[in-house]
Formats: structure tokens, C-alpha cells, sequence
């Protein structure tokens, strides 16, 4: 198998998915969310996206994702709600679905990380659907692999991590808050946010002291 092959170029803006404040992700790439929020981490990429997104689950879980849960965030008709039998169909399907660029964001919740040959596999697909997009003038698409845990699929283009934070308020608020950690990238060091979303869908990020054990930043 042919190992993907791309710039070290400085991004283009069309190159690149607004992921929270002024941080971003590389299009045309697969990256993994993982954490208590990954889910919500998700939605907010979501959020900022445009175009249809395919949502890819395993099919044996009892629990569903709740579309209308989604409604202040992105409106929901833009899922494309997929499941699959079996864990190597998960993959399949985001595998296919990136190839065709017919989505600008595809999304894949996995049990576990996968291992570095899948995860070239789902690049090359990326960069597949990146060539037709541009052949077609639409948004090249972008992966998301969410993994329980701390994550830890080799060959990611970037590891996020979100948990949750107290809220600042004793009484019932609209705001939610999260600790959100970038575990690793090709192109940037490993940092940490405080991210707060008030009632109205501001976002604010403010940089927080970075403390991982040694076996997570990998």
C-alpha cells in the first residue's frame, strides 16, 4: 500500500475546518476526538460545517443519537445516519463515504482506536474525495474518528481530547463548559483550553496549564 503523500505547506483557508475559536482542522485528513465530550466536540465541528454530514455508528448499541438533541447546534436533516454490523464496517463506511467527497464531514464512533494501517487507509480515501471535490468545486471532506477513553489511533492527522467542566454558576445556566486538550498533531505542539458557550452560541477560548501523563501524549 502506498503511504499518503502531502505538503508541508502552509493550509490554504479552504483547506482547513473550524473547529473552536481560532483552532482548526485540515481538511482532506482524519482526525480523532476522544474523551467524555468527543460527542459534543463533534456537534461543534458540526456546527461550523456546511453541507451534508455522514454520522456512522455501531449498529449493535442500544443507545441512538438524538437528532433533535442537535437542534441548537446544526440543523439535524443534514445527517446522513449510518450503522454498521460489525467493527471493520464502521471503517469500510467512512472509508467509502470520504472517497466519494460527497460529504464535507464525516463522522465514525469507534469502541476502540484503530490501528495505523486502517487509518492510512482512511487518509488516502480523505485525499480521494479531496481530488473529486475540487473536480466537482465543493468542500473537500474531513474524518472524525471518536474513541472512548484517551483515544490513541497511530497516524492521525490530530488528537483532541474534551471533558466537562463545574459550570461557574450555582444556579441553572444555558452555558456549557468544557477542558479541551490538543493531545497531539502533525503540526502543532500539545495544548489545553478552557471553552465556555453561553445560551446565545458565543464561544470562548482562553489557554489552560497543559499536565498529561507520558503514556497519553503519543
Amino acid at each position: 500500500m502506498s503511504l499518503p503523500i502531502h505538503s508541508q505547506a502552509a493550509p490554504r483557508p479552504q483547506d482547513l475546518q473550524a473547529l473552536v475559536g481560532d483552532l482548526t482542522l485540515r481538511r482532506g485528513r482524519v482526525h480523532e476526538f476522544c474523551g467524555p465530550s468527543r460527542v459534543m466536540l463533534a456537534a461543534l465541528v458540526m456546527a461550523k460545517a456546511q453541507g451534508p454530514v455522514v454520522w456512522i455508528r455501531p449498529g449493535w448499541l442500544s443507545d441512538r443519537l438524538n437528532a433533535a438533541g442537535l437542534q441548537p447546534l446544526a440543523n439535524p436533516a443534514r445527517l446522513i445516519l449510518a450503522t454498521a454490523a460489525r467493527d471493520d464496517g464502521l471503517l469500510w463506511a467512512m472509508e467509502e463515504a470520504l472517497r466519494s467527497g460527497a460529504a464535507p464531514l464525516v463522522i465514525a464512533e469507534l469502541l476502540s482506536p484503530p490501528g495505523l494501517t486502517p487509518i492510512r487507509r482512511l487518509h488516502l480515501a480523505a485525499e480521494a474525495g479531496s481530488q473529486a471535490a475540487q473536480r466537482d468545486g465543493v468542500t473537500a471532506p474531513i474524518g472524525l474518528i471518536l474513541s472512548p477513553g484517551q483515544g490513541g489511533a497511530q497516524g492521525v492527522e490530530s488528537r483532541w481530547h474534551m471533558a466537562p467542566t463545574p459550570s461557574r454558576s450555582l444556579l441553572w445556566s444555558d452555558e456549557g463548559g468544557w477542558t479541551l486538550t490538543r493531545l497531539r498533531a502533525r503540526l502543532a505542539p500539545p495544548a489545553a483550553w478552557a471553552l465556555r458557550r453561553g445560551d446565545r452560541g458565543a464561544e470562548t477560548l482562553n489557554p489552560q496549564p497543559l499536565d498529561l501523563p507520558p503514556d497519553i501524549a503519543r
